[in-house]
């Protein structure tokens, strides 16, 4: 690796000016340990060096004799705080605090004084809770602004030894600041919250979040219209999706009886003014009384129990009816009726969790008979049609070939 002109090192991952720098091969650099910029490089670039040279960071900032037996007796939990800083190109004890009060109680009396504005620093910070292999501790990097860019690419660097000197598996949270309001105890706080707060969304996303709350909040107001709106990657073009009119709750009441059996019929209608759904009634109906329970002049809904057998079983089956008498109703009429219509029925499904055997659409009373019922709910399963097998050839010898010969072959004048 040449030292080019313009002092700066060209490598694969980028080409960074070390102005001054004495060397003139990089991969001597971490034994002879003589150049803090370039080293602080490497450090920088560690997935490519490594991958390259089996260098160790162990080798650039070591931790001392003395850190690594005082790392061993915090661990045992007498120990509240340990600073650690880089002297001399070795990771050593900065400061320690014992015990006093609970964390955070101690915290900021702690933590705070011993972060100096020109110089970073490591701080452990021990919490009161444990897990399997001891007490908990807080790794907090500091590193202000206002210290040299050498240092903090250095302490940067040298942040993964010292967690390894101390053991990972102490370590539960991680924060890096450089102010002191981002390590306080307050901003240790938020940090928490940060991390368990969902992930954050894209404008699409919030725009689609923002969406889903106006339609919950507006299912809570019986007075206002709900457009449902779902999006994916199947999404179709819909101008009208579904409104919900919330159902009174004489009907709610009546749609319950209905699950129990004690009613077999409900007429429901919606009030165009009020924007809701509301019972009519809940005469006994039986088959021969339907085409008289359906109006002439205005859509209904109704829910009919149909008792029937079939194939020899007996069966209750809960059949929904929407009549639209045609273009005898008025165009908002049919047209709230048929967007109201998915969403009442979604609702009786899933929140009252009533089973509908059977939909069906008419717009003449008449049409309900039993044998319309019965058809309608038990369709006829059409006979498999066999399609047309061509025919095999005879079996066996098909005889001697036929010569056909043209005139004056047999002997035959023309």
């Amino acid at each position: 690796m040449n030292f080019s002109s313009s002092n700066s090192y060209f490598v694969p991952v980028a080409v960074v000016p070390f102005p001054g720098c004495p060397s003139r091969s990089w991969a001597e650099l971490p034994v002879q340990g003589k150049c803090g910029w370039c080293r602080c490089f490497i450090h920088q670039h560690l997935n490519y060096c490594l991958a390259k040279h089996p260098w160790s960071l162990d080798k650039f900032c070591p931790a001392t004799t003395e850190l690594r037996d005082f790392f061993a007796k915090a661990r045992n939990g007498s120990v509240r705080l340990i600073k650690v800083i880089i002297e001399d190109e070795q990771l050593v004890l900065g400061a320690h605090k014992e015990l006093s009060r609970r964390w955070d109680a101690d915290y900021d009396a702690f933590v705070l004084p011993l972060l100096d504005e020109q110089q970073p620093c490591y701080v452990l910070y021990r919490l009161d809770s444990q897990n399997a292999q001891g007490y908990e501790w807080l790794f907090i990097s500091w590193s202000p602004d206002s210290s040299p860019v050498r240092l903090k690419m250095l302490y940067a660097a040298t942040r993964a030894t010292v967690k390894k000197e101390f053991g990972g598996g102490h370590i539960k949270d991680e924060m890096f600041g450089t102010v002191k309001e981002d390590v306080s105890l307050s901003g240790y706080q938020k940090h928490v919250s940060s991390c368990s707060a969902p992930a954050p969304l894209t404008a699409a996303e919030q725009e689609l979040q923002q969406i889903r709350i106006n339609e919950d909040s507006c299912s809570q107001d019986s007075s206002t219209e709900m457009v449902k709106t779902e999006i994916s990657v199947e999404s179709k073009h819909q101008t009208l999706q579904g409104l919900a009119f919330p159902l009174q709750l004489d009907a709610q009441q009546a749609i319950q009886a209905l699950k129990q059996k004690k009613i077999n019929y409900i007429q429901l209608k919606l009030d165009l003014e009020r924007e809701t759904i509301d019972l009519v009634h809940t005469s006994p109906t039986e088959i021969a009384d339907l085409p008289k329970r359906i109006p002439q002049d205005s859509a209904r809904y109704h829910f009919f129990l149909y008792k029937h057998s079939h194939e020899g079983d007996y069966l209750e089956s809960v059949v929904f009816i929407y009549s639209m008498p045609g273009y005898k109703c008025s165009i908002k009429e049919r047209m709230l009726y048929s967007s109201c219509k998915s969403r009442l029925l979604d609702t009786v499904e899933q929140e009252f969790c009533l089973e509908i055997a059977k939909k069906i659409e008419i717009d003449d009373g008449a049409e309900l008979t039993a044998e319309f019922l019965y058809e309608e709910v038990h369709p006829k399963q059409h006979a498999f049609k066999q399609a047309f097998a061509k025919p095999k050839g005879p079996v066996g010898k098909r005889g001697q070939k036929r010569l056909i010969k043209g005139p004056g072959e047999n002997g035959e004048d023309s």
